[in-house]
């Protein structure tokens, strides 16, 4: 009986993660239990439409937040998982997962203090550095996302560990390091490539419910005042 059950709840929440509204879609997935909606949610990281990726990585930030405030072992539980997923020895591949992590420690600094450093060990050679290139977009993507909302976090050992992908021959992987670099205050005008200022590669780039499309010279431009404004804030 039980199998049935599950096969519903998992169609609805595709059909959810389908609404075009963030704010109602939230509100929607919020009344599935949250042992049940994890399950589901990891599922759909594997969905072939990105854009549903994304969304079920935004939808575990939130549950992951849940679950934290009112259940801490229980959010530890589902980081470790999201770990999981990441290790070789887990069999599979760890789609979305270094992204929800991201979302997840964006949202929680409980969580960001126990486990954040395990996010960026991902793309240091010392420690758990994963090769994939693949992986290495979601890792960028979710250390930019966690820097949007801890860019004090970001110390100059950490920043490093970002900038080679400025340069790197995944255009993804560029703008992805220049979104992280800039959310963390970190994205200095003087020092990016004339390559990166003028490349008119577009992106598409999640922005929380939906994909904006832009060229990377475009998004260059936006960060760096980011990282302008994020100074001042650091300064004043």
């Amino acid at each position: 009986m039980s199998r049935p059950r599950g096969r519903k709840i998992r169609h609805q929440v595709g059909e959810i993660l389908n609404h075009p509204d963030c704010e109602t879609a939230l509100k929607r997935l919020a009344r599935i239990p949250d042992n049940q909606l994890k399950g589901h949610l990891f599922s759909h990281f594997y969905s072939p439409e990105a854009l549903i990726r994304f969304r079920s990585v935004t939808a575990m930030g939130h549950l992951g937040h849940r679950m934290a405030e009112t259940r801490m072992e229980s959010a530890r539980d589902l980081m470790r998982r999201i770990l999981w997923n990441l290790n070789d020895e887990s069999g599979g591949i760890g789609w979305g997962s270094a992204e929800a992590m991201g979302e997840i420690l964006s949202r929680h600094s409980g969580l960001a203090a126990e486990f954040d450093s395990i996010l960026f060990s991902f793309l240091d050679p010392r420690a758990n550095y994963i090769d994939n290139p693949d992986l290495q977009q979601g890792i960028l993507w979710g250390i930019g996302t966690y820097a949007g909302t801890a860019f004090d976090q970001i110390t100059d050992d950490r920043a490093e560990l970002i900038s080679p992908f400025l340069d790197d021959n995944d255009p993804v992987k560029r703008a992805y390091a220049v979104r992280a670099l800039a959310h963390a205050g970190r994205l200095n005008p003087n020092q990016v490539s004339e390559n990166l200022k003028t490349d008119d590669t577009d992106i598409r780039l999640y922005t929380g419910w939906q994909f904006e499309t832009l060229r990377i010279c475009d998004l260059v431009s936006v960060c760096t005042s980011e990282t302008t404004a994020i100074k001042h804030r650091k300064d004043g």
